[in-house]
């Protein structure tokens, strides 16, 4: 064991002084910033994987309906795929720092081979949605991800081998080759996995996808086999002490690091918001030689061709605002993050992602207007799995509301109904928009601008809509009440004159 990690602080030194020393005094850190720096990172990483698909090119004649069947289909799905692949790569990340709370030099330099690696991803990515059925790209991904995880492992190994960079539970404990092995063994099953995909790609691609998905899905699977296991048969001893590592397994009501979700979180809202931007700058820019000749130097005409699109940025910027909005409403509340409320809302971040293209979709209305219907409805459904994985994950707080919430949003709190109707409001008001376009084919257009209109000032009017309906429905209740006690009181007094007679 090394030398005390820092100086015991003295008079109003405190924690903040002892942090610096032991940044200044010894070769070890907090890992602090290069979390925050993994985050930000990986998060983007995650969401510039739509890239490829929002940038699908449909000709002008061919209809929407046909171009997701041909083109759109199989770059969605592996998409999905892949964005859900790099989540499960931040979640080992955030476990193995959970375990490993300082770094040095060493640790740092090889994290940072390990982004170098995961900033490479979305060229494989390209490659796959470009090439479905050539096997380089699903190879090339998949040994990206065996090296992932070997230098996560390289990680874990380093951090057990110099013992005063573990966390003080794992440090203190005697069975410190128990917890090793046990944090290897989850952190290889996705490389291992992503080998055999590898391997395959070359014989038979479908397995190789259908692999690369069980890395998605394994944790909860073991987990639930092991529960089944436990049903039938009892926990065996090697179990039982599993249960005890609560700092690095996949159980899914295990706590996660709410700030690094939150962190996470917010990266993906805010490139996704700044994609939509740079495809603004990107194919909205008319060029000079076109507005000399055609506009005859009138800048502001030229630009008046690009109206639709820049309502569709408008549009889309505040959808993606808003459902930050009710996420950071939402985590406001939440005291402890666990495990399904974190898969729920990486499900709800991948199609917060797929919003760049909804906007690539809807701002072409002009160009192809039989398309509009079609275009609009794809954008509802984006909008409504991303917003109902928000609402699935304050359901799922609901149910353990003493571990995971604040007392004022549990049932019966003051916040409880506001937060109820400000998660509910995106997915009652999309699948609305969703129908009546169906209905209402020829006013599709009108409704999805309104409903982009009408839902900043509902989120402002909701708090009064919320109050109004409490009182009414307390009024109604009270009205009953009332009934039932006249009722009760004209039976008390008929009741004694039948008894006389």
């Amino acid at each position: 064991m090394s030398a005390p990690r820092a100086a015991t602080p003295g008079p109003g030194g405190g924690a903040r002084k002892t942090e610096l020393e032991l940044e200044l005094g010894s070769s070890t850190q907090t890992s602090h910033r290069l979390l925050a720096y993994s985050d930000a990172l990986l998060s983007i990483i995650a969401t510039v994987m739509i890239l490829p698909v929002a940038h699908t090119k449909i000709h002008p004649d061919q209809k929407l309906g046909e171009s997701v069947q041909q083109l759109l289909l199989t770059k969605i799905a592996v998409y999905l795929m892949t964005f859900l692949i790099v989540t499960v790569a931040w979640a080992a990340h955030v476990r193995l720092f959970q375990v490993i709370e300082l770094i040095d030099d060493v640790l740092a330099l090889l994290n940072l081979a390990c982004m170098m690696i995961i900033t490479f991803l979305p060229y494989t990515f390209s490659l796959m949605a470009s090439f479905p059925g050539v096997p380089f790209g699903i190879f090339l991904f998949s040994v990206c991800a065996v090296v992932i995880g070997l230098i996560q492992a390289v990680i874990v190994v380093y951090g057990f081998y110099h013992p005063h960079l573990l966390n003080q539970q794992i440090q203190v404990s005697e069975n410190q080759n128990f917890y090793k092995r046990h944090i290897l063994k989850i952190i290889l099953r996705g490389p291992v996995l992503c080998f055999l995909a590898a391997i395959f790609s070359f014989f038979f691609i479908p397995l190789s996808y259908l692999l690369l998905g069980l890395v998605i899905v394994f944790p909860h699977l073991s987990r639930f086999i092991t529960w089944c296991k436990t049903k039938i048969v009892g926990p065996r001893e090697e179990e039982e002490a599993s249960y005890s590592l609560e700092t690095f397994s996949f159980y899914l009501s295990e706590p996660l690091s709410k700030e690094r979700v939150e962190a996470f979180s917010d990266g993906v809202y805010a490139i996704v918001a700044t994609l939509l931007i740079l495809d603004i700058c990107e194919d909205n820019v008319p060029d000079p030689r076109e507005v000399g000749e055609k506009f005859h130097g009138s800048l502001l005409e030229a630009l008046s061709e690009y109206g639709p699109n820049y309502l569709a940025y408008f549009g889309s910027f505040v959808t993606i605002g808003l459902l930050w909005f009710v996420h950071h409403s939402l985590f406001l509340y939440v005291t402890k993050a666990t495990r399904l409320m974190g898969l729920l809302n990486i499900l709800s971040l991948a199609f917060i992602g797929g919003l760049p293209l909804a906007y690539q979709l809807t701002s072409e209305f002009a160009e192809k207007s039989h398309n509009e219907i079609e275009a609009i409805q794809v954008s509802c459904v984006i909008t409504f799995f991303a917003s109902i994985f928000q609402f699935a994950i304050w359901t799922t707080a609901l149910l353990h509301e003493r571990e995971t919430l604040h007392p004022f949003a549990r049932y019966g709190g003051k916040e409880h109904a506001f937060m109820f109707a400000k998660l509910a409001l995106y997915p009652c008001v999309s699948l609305g928009a969703f129908f009546l376009t169906c209905l209402l084919s020829e006013f599709s257009t009108e409704i999805f601008h309104l409903m982009q209109i009408v839902i900043p000032f509902a989120f402002l009017a909701l708090r009064i809509f919320v109050r109004i309906s409490l009182t009414v429905i307390k009024s109604v209740m009270s009205l009953s009440r009332r009934k039932v006690v006249l009722l009760e009181e004209e039976e008390a007094c008929l009741s004694p004159t039948e008894t006389h007679s």
